[in-house]
């Protein structure tokens, strides 16, 4: 379970929990904060009020562990070096994951430089798969894929959510939000978070 209280990051305010194995849609207009939101629960920029994880405080881990188990998936990922497999702790775990994305397992010696944002949006979404974190934060994964990838992406966090992971994913796609959210969270202008019917 993911508790978050009185969290607020410049403009925005929020109090929420996340139960093991549920999806919480998030959506609001374009620059609202919804990136803030997803990075302060990361602890990836600064922010006040309290978050726990199966109820042990945020502050109580060093932070790259908090983040390896509430993992931030940007929309448009960071590359550090020159090929995939750089990127990769191991390449041998990833090949099955990249094969169900439609990347061939010779994408390990593809120059980040040639990449597509789509394959970049796999491949950073792969590197957080393989962690196999507790929560995923998922900032609109899916905006650059054609349909046939955002349905892989979608089975395979379907398959995440059975066993166990939590997932906030950001989305502007509406019909999206219905068929992962379990829940669908709405920010307004102001910052504010509004639980609506999906």
């Amino acid at each position: 379970m993911l508790t978050i209280n009185a969290l607020r990051r410049l403009h925005i305010s929020a109090s929420f929990q996340l139960a093991d194995g549920e999806c919480l849609a998030l959506q609001g207009p374009s620059g609202v904060g919804k990136t803030l939101l997803l990075r302060a629960i990361a602890d990836l920029d600064p922010n006040e009020g309290s978050i726990e994880l199966d109820g042990r405080p945020r502050e109580s881990m060093p932070a790259p562990i908090w983040r390896k188990q509430v993992t931030y998936v940007a929309a448009e990922p960071g590359w550090w070096a020159d090929t995939v497999q750089e990127h990769f702790v191991a390449w041998g775990p990833a090949v099955a994951l990249a094969q169900r994305l439609g990347l061939p397992s010779s994408c390990a010696t593809w120059p980040i430089q040639r990449l597509s944002t789509g394959e970049k949006q796999r491949l950073g979404l792969m590197r957080a798969l393989l962690l196999h974190s507790r929560v995923l934060l998922l900032d609109e994964p899916t905006s650059a894929l054609d349909a046939a990838s955002t349905a892989s992406v979608e089975a395979i966090i379907a398959e995440r959510l059975s066993r166990g992971t939590s997932v906030i994913w950001s989305t502007h796609n509406n019909a999206q939000a219905r068929r992962i959210g379990s829940r669908l969270l709405m920010m307004a202008s102001d910052g504010r978070l509004e639980e609506h019917p999906l």
